[in-house]
């Protein structure tokens, strides 16, 4: 059974529908969280709120995950023993880590800026796959197509407008070392899901590090105004879309390298520009021209990675 799962999951076709599914999930995040930033009343410049509203988010995803995975295997799932420190330390990097450094960065640089560094995380997860970790061969082409990507990520940003303005550690330097502790994720996942199941250690790192964050953002002074019943469901969605998203990613991880399916992420910020028009009605009358050819360039970036081509002297 095993075997043929990984088999299916190893098929392009199903590796590239998988994946970008995983991407416009994430994609539809970016304007669901603005709407529940009002339907909840936080502010801006209100990071603890923010940390808050994350954490009780991851927290609930990692609860849905565990109660499916149990329920589609008919008892309840529990954590190995050996599998503790696992989920400690992917916790760490792909939630709390990632996500603290994310929000607190994102409010001292502007989202077009955000955006654009991270999705440096590919090339992070390229380096630690390949010369750090080394899981697999760094080569042109995949060094290439990662380029050829983020070209793509660039252009979708820069049409949004706000690429200037100076630098600052708490600011980009802190996207930065969100998408330096994503890529370590990344390759962790890759490392445990070997011999450890990559749903249950999705599920548990999740409610630890929702629980970490939403302590964190109560202790910092956090507050979630009063919630109606939209503001719940927007909520449920945003734990249901880490826990489908993170948990097939996870599961891609464990059957491909990591290279070929991190490439896919320079399709999220496109998706989210998508879904911002028609959830936020934000125009792309504008920037139509850039958004084609920023999805032609990530496509473009996704192929090179991913096919098979027979460079002399090294074998794909």
């Amino acid at each position: 059974m095993a075997g043929k799962s990984k088999y299916i999951l190893c098929k392009p076709a199903v590796v590239c529908f998988l994946a970008m599914l995983c991407c416009a999930l994430w994609g539809s995040a970016f304007p669901f969280i603005k709407i529940g930033y009002g339907l909840f009343n936080i502010v801006s410049d209100d990071t603890p709120s923010k940390i808050l509203f994350a954490g009780i988010r991851f927290f609930a995803a990692g609860v849905l995950v565990i109660a499916f995975s149990s329920f589609n295997s008919k008892r309840i799932i529990l954590p190995k023993r050996k599998s503790v420190s696992s989920i400690v330390v992917l916790s760490v990097f792909q939630t709390i880590m990632q996500y603290i450094f994310f929000y607190i960065g994102l409010s001292h640089t502007t989202g077009t800026k955000g955006s654009v560094l991270n999705s440096t995380s590919v090339f992070f997860v390229l380096i630690l796959a390949c010369v750090v970790f080394r899981q697999e061969k760094l080569n042109f082409q995949k060094t290439i197509g990662c380029m050829i990507g983020f070209a793509g990520t660039v252009i979708i940003n820069l049409s949004q407008g706000g690429a200037d303005g100076g630098i600052s550690f708490f600011g980009e330097g802190f996207i930065i070392l969100s998408s330096l502790s994503y890529a370590v994720s990344s390759v962790l996942m890759k490392k445990y899901s070997t011999n450890e199941d990559p749903v249950a250690l999705s599920g548990y790192q999740f409610v630890l590090g929702g629980a970490v964050m939403t302590a964190a953002g109560l202790f910092a002074g956090g507050r979630l105004g009063v919630a109606n019943i939209n503001a719940v469901l927007l909520l449920l969605y945003l734990a249901f879309v880490s826990a489908a998203a993170y948990t097939v990613w996870g599961v891609l991880l464990k059957y491909n390298d990591v290279s070929k399916v991190a490439v896919f992420s320079f399709m999220t910020p496109v998706f989210g520009c998508i879904f911002s028009a028609m959830f936020l009605k934000e125009s792309l009358a504008g920037s139509l021209g850039k958004t084609i050819i920023s999805l032609f360039l990530v496509s473009a970036g996704v192929i090179i990675v991913n096919m098979k081509f027979n460079f002399k002297g090294d074998k794909i």
